[in-house]
């Protein structure tokens, strides 16, 4: 199935996980009445707010390039997770609202023994769900498709304490721990919505590719460049599923346009059989234009 199809229709079925465990989180409160658990249930609002921005914002960055977008849209997936963190700024002060209403009011807990386990259930859809997301986002390099199973895999942690902290509260027979789990609730899914609007910022500021891929690159040209005399400027700027490499291609300043072609053809076939996703722009120089650094012939 091509990347577009792929990608498209996982970000389309997140939208129907998020409903369905929305649905499932907001029973657990209701049988329970615990704050914890309805600050649970809000940020799984959240959660479908970020999935169907997601599906979005996916489908925009997979429309080709056009005469306004020379390199295509493929950073679109990167405004869905900034937004994203927008949301979940929102759903932290929602669930701050509401623990301190119910530190301002008696409120008791029922059925706790269902409400947990339903919650559990939950947890477990959004743990495999957030794996599949992360697993396939890193392999397509999808960053919507990884920032939304990183808040989801985030969204599984914060259950799993709340349902600590109602394990405690019945232990003990403290209410107010019920209100400081929904406050700790908040606190973590903001540290979560910081995580993902920096570094969605980062890529749209043009990071470069990390320390593995960049030995990758440089391997690669210098296994390939068999022919020209050195490699310099390397640079490298990641949008979403492609990767933009860029370089100086010093060769003889005798050899023909032709043959110098070759050894660029030569490059970027193994660069793009190599790097997924990668497009390489070569500059080629005559050897006076030699800088005495970078990749040197073998």
């Amino acid at each position: 199935m091509p990347y577009s199809n792929r990608v498209s229709q996982l970000a389309f079925w997140s939208i129907i996980v998020a409903l369905v465990v929305m649905a499932i989180k907001f029973a657990a409160w209701w049988v329970t009445g615990s704050v914890a658990l309805y600050s649970d249930a809000l940020e799984s609002i959240v959660n479908v707010a970020a999935s169907t921005i997601a599906w979005i914002a996916i489908r925009m960055s997979l429309k080709p390039a056009d005469e306004d977008h020379h390199y295509g849209h493929h950073k679109a997936e990167y405004f869905s997770a900034i937004i994203e963190g927008i949301l979940i700024v929102l759903a932290a002060l929602l669930i701050f609202n509401e623990a301190y209403s119910a530190l301002n009011s008696n409120h008791e807990l029922e059925s706790t023994g269902l409400g947990m386990a339903i919650n559990v259930f939950a947890a477990l859809i959004n743990g495999v769900w957030a794996w599949i997301l992360i697993t396939v986002g890193k392999r397509e390099g999808s960053p919507a498709l990884v920032a939304d199973g990183r808040h989801i895999r985030a969204d599984v942690v914060t259950s799993i304490g709340v349902l600590f902290g109602l394990v405690i509260t019945l232990l003990t027979g403290w209410i107010i721990l019920d209100v400081i789990m929904a406050v700790l609730v908040g606190l973590n899914i903001l540290r979560e919505g910081w995580h993902l609007v920096a570094g969605s910022v980062n890529n749209l500021m043009d990071l470069a590719t990390d320390d593995e891929q960049t030995e990758q690159i440089e391997s690669v040209i210098l296994d390939n460049m068999a022919g020209a005399i050195e490699v310099h400027d390397i640079r490298t700027r990641v949008s979403g599923p492609i990767t933009f490499v860029e370089f100086h291609l010093i060769v003889d300043g005798s050899m023909s346009v032709s043959k110098s072609h070759e050894i660029c053809d030569r490059l970027e076939k193994s660069l793009r059989e190599t790097i997924k996703g990668a497009q390489t722009t070569i500059h080629v120089e005559p050897d006076h234009k030699r800088k005495n650094s970078g990749l040197k012939a073998p």
